[in-house]
């Protein structure tokens, strides 16, 4: 791939240092001592990547990232800075540096990320071009953005760029991460998913780069690691904010050099493997609380896809519970309306088990509201004359109680099991609310 670079540093040496290490690699590259000689550099030019540098003469560095990028909102700037500290970096990628680096710059490290930034304009351009198609086929509406669909099938499509998935719990972030890697080249090999929020430090890096013999108590014999087992496939890490400080830079470094060691080895070994992670919380906000590495967080989201919560997407919420539905099972249309007035903050999969367990308790006739058991976000019956229209905790909570009771036809067992407790906090709850009867 031909790339176009430009360089703006005052620096003579660095400058010159950085342009002949680029047109090793054949890229055309060029070198501006100011921030107004490379705003003018990058008009003329037209360049894939720039790197700038944070102490310019003329200008400070975030304002000249600015001006880059209001001439080009597509271009991909990478901030070089002595001076890096988690705020300047979520600074600058807030005002849309693609990465940030910290003098002095390992090349090869440099080399990597510029191929990332240059990646990643290629994704805002076939994403354009999806922009251009809708407005042509579709002239008398306005530009559409990229269906998550769309952005599903680029991510396919680019198969070694990693991918950073985002979206409240339930949104379907395994599903489109499986989708992802069906649609790509690397479905013929694995696909592996670890919860990072479910083990402890030890027992992840066991899980995903392997152990050998003795490496800890009971590592009796030596074990691959998914990074191994995935091959040429992909490996999900699912809830990644919640993975540990001290294994993030050894992730960074898979993710960069594609070179691991087991837990316990000195063997290097290579991963050719696909990083797909995924977080109920945005990752800046774990960046900016010091929980999560800047430059980890930086590699990951060469392609972030967020995901919307369902209460974002009414009208699908019943084609969604059409096809949830067990085959023969109806919903009435007071479900239908139950449904759609729900807030979902279980979203996707909590919808699906709703259903579910209705489509049980219904026992093969239609599903109507009392079998889905969900009056705490729908609006209130109207209040009597001189009550007020709000209702406590515990009003709801008795309300759904009978429901679930009803449903089950006094069964406690089968209404704990409907609520989601044990059947001896029903008892307890009956006992609260007088309901013993």
């Amino acid at each position: 791939m031909t790339l176009s670079l430009l360089v703006v540093d005052d620096d003579d040496t660095v400058r010159s240092t950085l342009v002949e290490f680029f047109e090793t690699f054949g890229y055309t590259a060029r070198g501006a001592s100011t921030a107004s000689q490379g705003r003018q550099f990058a008009a003329e030019h037209a360049p894939d990547v720039v790197l700038l540098d944070l102490r310019l003469p003329d200008a400070d560095g975030i304002r000249a990232l600015d001006a880059l990028r209001a001439d080009d909102p597509e271009l991909a700037v990478i901030v070089l800075t002595g001076f890096a500290d988690v705020r300047t970096a979520v600074q600058a990628m807030q005002h849309g540096a693609s990465d940030l680096l910290e003098k002095p710059v390992d090349l090869e490290t440099l080399a990597s990320a510029v191929h990332r930034a240059a990646e990643r304009g290629r994704l805002r351009q076939e994403v354009a071009v999806l922009r251009a198609r809708d407005r042509a086929e579709l002239p008398d509406q306005t530009a559409l953005a990229p269906t998550l669909d769309d952005l599903i099938t680029l991510a396919a499509q680019n198969a070694d760029a990693p991918v950073l998935l985002q979206g409240e719990t339930g949104t379907g972030k395994g599903f489109v991460a499986r989708q992802i890697h069906d649609r790509s080249g690397r479905a013929p090999s694995p696909f592996v998913e670890i919860n990072c929020a479910s083990l402890s430090t030890t027992f992840f890096e066991s899980e995903l780069f392997g152990h050998e013999r003795g490496a800890f108590t009971d590592a009796r014999q030596a074990k691959r690691g998914l990074l191994e087992v995935a091959g040429e496939g992909t490996v999900f890490l699912d809830e990644i904010a919640e993975l540990g400080q001290e294994v993030q830079p050894r992730l960074l470094k898979v993710l960069e050099e594609r070179t691991f060691r087991r837990l316990g080895g000195t063997t290097m070994l290579r991963s050719s493997a696909r990083v797909i992670g995924a977080t109920h919380q945005p990752l800046a906000d774990a960046v900016a609380d010091r929980r999560f590495r800047a430059d980890l967080y930086y590699r990951l989201q060469v392609l972030t896809l967020t995901l919307p919560p369902l209460r974002a997407r009414p009208e699908e919420i019943l084609p969604m519970a059409q096809a949830f539905l067990p085959k023969g099972v109806v919903l009435t249309r007071a479900a239908e309306e139950t449904l759609v007035a729900y807030r979902w903050p279980g979203n996707i999969r909590e919808l699906k088990n709703t259903l579910w367990r209705a489509a049980i308790l219904a026992r093969g006739t239609a599903i109507d509201v009392v079998h889905l058991g969900l009056p705490a976000d729908l609006p209130a019956p109207p209040p009597a004359r001189g009550t007020t229209a709000l209702r406590t905790l515990e009003d709801a909570e008795r309300d759904t109680i009978r429901m679930a009771l009803d449903a089950a036809k006094g069964n406690r067992s089968q209404a704990a099991r409907t609520l989601g407790i044990a059947r001896s906090t029903l008892l307890e709850k009956l006992k609260r609310y007088g309901l013993e009867s």
